[in-house]
Parts: structure tokens; sequence; C-alpha cells
């Protein structure tokens, strides 16, 4: 897999983003001073350290297409959801009993570094033997970061396989005619040996 990417290096990135639709301020900074001594608001750079940290501890990450894509194994999580369709009052919900692993997958955009919002992923986790053991559709999370996640029942500790299939993200895009839009196509990041055991 790539080597680890300190945050820092995420920085600049994430700056110079924040400035790239419409309606920014004009740029009052005395002559040569340079843009790259912006700073992301702290809450930004703050979930950017956490996710690098996490990805390093807990998991990892490939470049595919125009994605860094990375992934996270924890053990089974509670949260909340709409009790009754998309706008219901938000109710808890613990880890099913034969739930045993938490996986993130997190899609970032390449060139930029910032977390994609909007796509659809379904995760596969593969045995050995090339079978599936079970695939999801992974929900949208805020958390320190955002990212897209499920609980999954791994019925035995081994190397594991995961599939992520990111559809193209919904969005709209912003462009001039003739210009391809942005991240205009899905991917599918495989993450091979990846040691799932108990974890709760």
């Amino acid at each position: 897999m790539p080597r680890f990417v300190p945050a820092v290096c995420l920085a600049v990135p994430l700056a110079l983003a924040l400035t790239a639709c419409g309606g920014a301020e004009p740029d009052t900074k005395p002559a040569g001073q340079s843009a790259s001594k912006e700073k992301a608001p702290a809450g930004v750079a703050h979930q950017y350290t956490v996710l690098e940290a996490e990805i390093a501890a807990r998991g990892g990450k490939t470049r595919v297409g125009d994605y860094r894509v990375g992934y996270i194994v924890e053990a089974a999580e509670p949260w909340f959801h709409a009790e009754h369709g998309a706008h219901g009052k938000q109710v808890h919900r613990a880890p099913a009993k034969d739930e045993t692993h938490h996986i993130e997958i997190i899609p970032m955009e390449a060139k930029t570094g910032r977390i994609v919002p909007d796509v659809p992923i379904t995760l596969e986790v593969v045995n050995e033997d090339g079978k599936v053991v079970q695939a999801k559709e992974l929900n949208f999370y805020y958390s320190e970061f955002f990212h897209y996640a499920n609980n999954f029942s791994i019925p035995e500790t081994g190397k594991y396989t995961l599939r992520a299939k990111l559809d193209t993200p919904r969005f709209l895009r912003h462009g001039a005619s003739g210009e391809k839009p942005a991240l205009d196509e899905g991917a599918t990041a495989t993450f091979r040996n990846v040691e799932l055991k108990p974890e709760s």
C-alpha cells in the first residue's frame, strides 16, 4: 500500500479549497505574502489529523482513479438513526449481538485530499477462498471525521479482502462547457490481507 501521508501535507490543499467556489473575499494580503500561510479552520485540520492517525493505526489506503481511499477496522459501534424515515426523530441503535466489526471507508479526492460526500458505496468482505462473506451498503457518518461505514458480522478470524465499490457521486458539479466534470466516474478500491479478528 502507499506510504502514510502526514496530515500536514493536506493542510495547504484544504486551505486553498476553502476559496475555490464563487463568493470568496478578494485577496488583501500584503504583496509577497505567501498564500501557503493560510490555515484551514481548526475543526477541519483536526478532522484530517485524526483520520490519518486512525488509518495508520487500524487500516490502510490506496490510490484508485481520482481517489485516495482509506479504510479503518474497529469493533462494532452504535449510532443514531431516524426512527421513521429520513426526517424522523434520531434514536440510538446499539450493535446487534452478531455484529463483530465496524468497517469504515473514506474516499478522498486525490488531488485535494478532501473527503468526498454523497458517494454510494458498497463494501464486500471476501474470505481467502474468494467467497463474499458479507456485502453491505455503507452509511455516511458524522463523527470526528466524516466517513462511510456499517457494522459487519464476520464469522471467524482470518485474512480477508475488502472490496469497496464507489459509484459516481450524486452531487452537481460547477464547470464550463467542454470541461471534464470532476469525479464523474466510480472506482473500486481493493484491500488485501486484512486481518479480521474478534474486536469486542
